[in-house]
């Protein structure tokens, strides 16, 4: 079993380096994609409109956060409809979360997949407490 894990990561790890070496050689053209999605989904935080990052989530979209809660897309939207920001950028956040808590400073990984219909959609996020 363990080999197998182990051949899968080596193909992805494979797979993502071609994919980089072609985006490089394109101009960065995902980077940049990529790049302008988090920006809209900031923008969505900043006005407190889940709304609008929705569409940026994958139907099977999985959320870690910094307290371990696995959600789903509709589950971490309903939060996100429910947390007020005070303030949001990309190095802090200002505001209450959804249980009506301060919100703490966080890191954030998201993942992002070109899907088959050629749009990028964010497919996992976690969320780690930051430590400065």
């Amino acid at each position: 079993m363990k080999r197998t894990w182990m051949f899968c990561l080596i193909g992805l790890l494979s797979l993502g380096g071609a994919a980089w070496s072609l985006d490089n050689k394109t101009g960065g053209g995902t980077e940049k994609a990529v790049a302008a999605l988090e920006q809209q989904w900031l923008q969505s935080q900043k006005r407190n409109n889940p709304d609008l990052a929705a569409p940026l989530l994958a139907d099977k979209f999985t959320n870690t956060g910094s307290d371990g809660k696995v959600s789903s897309k509709s589950e971490f939207l309903a939060d996100a409809k429910a947390t007020k920001y005070d303030s949001v950028d990309y190095d802090k956040a200002k505001g209450t979360d959804a249980s009506g808590k301060p919100l703490v400073d966080q890191r954030f990984t998201d993942t992002w997949v070109k899907m088959p219909n050629g749009h990028w959609q964010c497919v996992a996020s976690h969320q780690s407490p930051a430590k400065m």
